[in-house]
This record gives C-alpha cells, structure tokens and sequence, in this order.
C-alpha cells in the first residue's frame, strides 16, 4: 500500500484481502470454549466467542451450516471448529467464520442423543403411568420395518408360528438415512387404530444407522399413538429415544413379536389343564350327590317308618316356630294399638268436658273471648253430655 490519507474503509478492506488471501487462515480447526452463545430467531444464524484461558475470538456460523449440527450448542461447552478467518469491515474486527462444529471428547451424536433424551424425560414422555398394556389376544399386528430386512422376516416367521390366527399388517418404510424419520413418524400415525399392536425397529447397525428412533418427531407421534407400541430396535445392548417412548421395549425384533402375541402351544395346553380340572370338579359333584342320593335311598327303603317319622317331627317344629311368630307379631300390634289410643285419649276434647267444662259455640264456631260476642247473641254449650242454647242478656270484660 503507497503512502498518503486513506479512510477507514481502505483500511478495513486492505486488511481484510490480507486475511483472506493467506492460505493459512482459509481453513482452521479451533478448540475452545463457547461463551455468550445466541441464535437469532429470526435468520437461524450463530453468534458466540470461542475462548481458553488467554484470549477469545469472535465467532459466527451461518444457518445453512447451523442447521447440519446434531446437537445444541450452548454457553460453557467445549467444542472443536472448523472455519476460516475474516475481516468483517464494518467494525474492522477479525472473526471466525465457522462451517462445522463437534463437540470436545463427545460425539455430536451422543451428545444430541443425552440431550434430547433429557428434555423428553422432563416432559413426561417416558413416564411410566402414560405406558399402555398389550392385548392378551391381538387380531392385527402392525409390522413397521424395512421391506427387505431381516427383521421383517423373524417378525413375520415368530408370529405365524406362535398365533398364526393373527392378521401382520406391513407398513414398509425406510429405516436409515435422512428420510427415514419422516417415514416412521407417518407410518405410526397410520397404523395408529389400524391393528391392536405396533412393532416398530429393525435389525443391528452402528449409532448413524439406528439414528432414525432417536428423531423427537417419531417420539412425540408414539407417544400419542392410543395403540401400544413396541419398539424393537437393533441388538440387546443398543437403546434409542424411540425404546423409551414406546409402551414396551425388545431387545431384538425377534423378541417383539413373541411379546406381541401368545403362544398357541402354551394356550392349549393351558385349556386342556383346565378341562382336566372341570371335569374333575364334576366328577366330584356327581359323585357326592350320588352318596347322598344313596343314604336317602338306604332311609327309605329301610325304615320308611322312621323317614316319615323325623319328616313329621321337622313338620311339627316348623309349625310350632311360626304360630309363635305370628302371635308375637299380633301382641305386638295391639300393645301398639293400646298405647295409641291411650294418646288420644288425652288429647281428646271430651276429656276435659268430663271434668266440668263446657265449650261455647257461635254460629257453628268455638268462642274463644267475650269481644266475639254481642247482647243477644244466641251461644250453644256443649257440655259433656250434650248442649245447651242460649242467649247473651249481659256481656263483662
């Protein structure tokens, strides 16, 4: 650059062409530690600083390399970049330009799979009250797997030889790669009152084979599902999100489909055993009636006189329990009936004319005070033993 007045966008720019010229600074790998993390709601864009324990450096990863990550960066992480360095002119500061980020001593995958797997359990998702029982005798079974897997296969041979009675409904989806979750979230939301239970999974793989079941839109579709899933996902000791959501977990899909249906081996034998003991408990019926039978027979035949006899004399206790019942029941009813009439008695109005009184009427009506009555006035009596007509010559208060 020759000498003489530059503005400060010459500068910024010369520094700039610099920077981006040095072949060096076209494509670094950083490690540090992620500080003052946000994501602009609105572009999708990634700013923070990336710092150790000597200096940071502003950072930015833009929304089209942001949305390749398989985790979620946040504040106090320690990940691994890849970028390059520039001049952003504006302010004439140097930052990091960032295209990929792994996070330090984990994989991205784990550690979006820890994520993730944490926030669906602290919303209730794998809880165990929302886990729905499998049928004891299911009709329909929904098969979601791989056309052309091996699982398919074991799923299909299980449940054909254990209940061949039961109906296999496949839903055939892709298992791996970017289209694969989509395919399953939909596959669950139309087998979903389809069939009496769902198999969901298929055979081994590595963690990016299996990665599919780890999708939150899959968990969030079981997890409504009101058919109970059972998730059947790689080997024994391979879990994902889709293994915690669903209502029951097997670990293979060859194990699936045994817990999906019984066993007609088992069920027959188990009817012949119950056979066997209803007809015993019949024999013992018949058998027990017919002794008794016997001795009633044995009675008779022997000593009708004594059978008549211990009939007669039940006949006469019976005869004698409910004559006394009944007279009970009578003395009841008039000791009753006594009492109640004793009552009325002494409430009753000639009662009270037997002593001496007499009640005044006027007009068909009791008298109650003079201020009822004029000179004149013609007044009945009754009296205990009849009445008396009269006519009111003089009236005092």
């Amino acid at each position: 650059m020759n000498g003489g007045i530059l503005t400060v966008s010459q500068i910024n720019f010369y520094i700039k062409s610099i920077v981006d010229n040095d072949p060096r600074l076209k494509s670094v790998f950083v490690c540090g530690e992620l500080s003052n993390f946000t994501r602009h709601y609105k572009s999708g864009h990634l700013y923070f600083s990336l710092k150790d324990d000597k200096a940071v450096i502003k950072s930015v990863m833009f929304s089209f390399a942001a949305s390749r990550l398989r985790f979620a960066p946040s504040d106090g992480m320690k990940v691994i970049v890849r970028g390059k360095i520039s001049v952003y002119e504006p302010s004439g500061q140097y930052q990091l330009y960032v295209e990929d980020m792994q996070p330090d001593g984990a994989g991205a995958l784990a550690l979006a799979y820890e994520q993730l797997k944490a926030r669906l359990e602290k919303e209730g998702l794998f809880s165990a009250g929302h886990k729905k029982s499998l049928p004891q005798f299911p009709k329909r079974v929904g098969v979601i797997t791989s056309p052309t897997g091996a699982a398919r296969r074991d799923i299909e041979n299980i449940i054909s030889r254990r209940y061949p009675c039961a109906e296999i409904i496949l839903y055939p989806v892709t298992v791996q790669g970017d289209t694969a979750p989509a395919q399953l979230a939909s596959a669950v939301e139309y087998m979903d009152g389809k069939s009496d239970v769902i198999i969901i999974g298929r055979g081994g793989g590595s963690a990016e084979d299996l990665w599919a079941f780890n999708d939150e839109t899959l968990a969030r579709k079981i997890f409504d599902c009101k058919t109970p899933v059972i998730s059947a996902v790689g080997h024994e000791t391979d879990f994902t999100i889709c293994d915690f959501v669903s209502d029951m977990r097997a670990p293979t899909p060859s194990a699936a489909a045994e817990l999906a249906v019984p066993d007609r081996e088992e069920l027959l034998n188990a009817l012949m055993q119950r056979r066997f003991t209803v007809l015993q408990l019949l024999k013992a019926r018949i058998s027990g009636g017919e002794e008794k039978l016997g001795a009633v027979r044995r009675s008779v035949l022997f000593s009708p006189e004594k059978y008549i006899a211990e009939q007669s004399l039940r006949a006469d206790s019976c005869t004698r329990r409910f004559k006394s019942a009944v007279d009970k029941y009578i003395s009841d009813k008039e000791n009753k009936l006594k009492y109640s009439a004793a009552a009325l008695m002494h409430l009753s109005p000639l009662n009270i004319l037997s002593r001496g009184y007499a009640l005044p009427t006027k007009s068909g009506k009791t008298v109650k005070s003079v201020k009822e009555i004029s000179k004149d006035d013609k007044i009945k009596l009754i009296l205990n033993d009849g009445s008396v007509d009269c006519t009111a010559e003089e009236i005092n208060e």
